[in-house]
């Protein structure tokens, strides 16, 4: 199967070594550019704990002159993926989510209990779930580090717009509401709504796939976890119905 893949580098490299071990052909169309902007050192003075919603935060942070701060505080990452990337930079206190900043919600409340001082969100400029809101209700104190911003693609590579006319490409791979977006935008800007009816797309959530649905697609499958191994699982699924097997 051919797979068009929408992620932003560095995860799209790994991404698409783990579609090529599993057989499929894959085009790299990252959908966004990822810009860290500076953190200050002394950003995590006095808090309880670090959050994180995206491992393109916790690189962020990662690069920055807080970071030694931010290794001595537990750490809450979104989902499996980020949290494995948080043990492998040295974090020795790390709670794993579910995969999405709502879910993670529950965590952040019981961590919170009996400690004193606010967490820090460290964050992306652009947020689909508002965590801050969240949390007011639970009296938990949370600042925000924009830590990075997305940079959308102003237009496909002419290879990619080759490959859909041409029908060469049998499913996309959308992780986020932004690179989502940004495809239904690009599609319609470059009247190419005629050939993504005939790609699956395959969107890590329900919330993703809502940003696709403005192209009335003929098939959108939604990984059941979300999470990188279960979008994996989609795919997997999905080519094993396209391969008739």
């Amino acid at each position: 199967m051919h797979v068009l893949l929408t992620r932003p580098e560095p995860d799209a490299s790994t991404c698409a070594a783990q579609l090529e071990a599993l057989g499929h052909a894959v085009t790299l169309e990252p959908l966004l550019r990822i810009e860290r902007l500076p953190i200050d050192a002394t950003a995590l003075d006095g808090v309880a704990g670090v959050i994180v919603t995206s491992r393109n935060g916790l690189r962020a942070l990662a690069s920055s002159s807080a970071f030694n701060a931010a290794l001595r505080l537990p750490i809450m990452a979104v989902g499996p993926g980020t949290a494995q990337l948080a043990r492998e930079l040295g974090f020795a206190q790390v709670v794993a989510g579910r995969g999405t900043a709502s879910e993670l919600v529950p965590l952040i409340v019981e961590a919170g209990r009996g400690q004193q001082g606010a967490f820090v969100h460290v964050r992306g400029e652009d947020a689909a779930f508002d965590l801050r809101a969240a949390l007011v209700a639970h009296a938990i104190e949370l600042r925000e580090i924009v830590s990075y911003r997305a940079v959308p693609a102003h237009a496909f590579q002419r290879r990619t717009k080759e490959l859909m006319v041409t029908g060469a490409i049998d499913a996309a791979i959308f992780m986020s509401p932004r690179t989502g977006s940004v495809f239904t935008l690009l599609v319609q800007a470059q009247g190419l709504e005629q050939a993504a009816k005939t790609i699956v797309l395959l969107c890590l959530s329900p919330a993703v796939a809502a940003t696709v649905e403005p192209l009335v697609p003929a098939r959108v499958e939604v990984a059941e976890s979300p999470n990188s191994a279960a979008m994996l699982a989609a795919v997997t699924r999905v080519a094993t119905l396209w391969s008739g097997v």
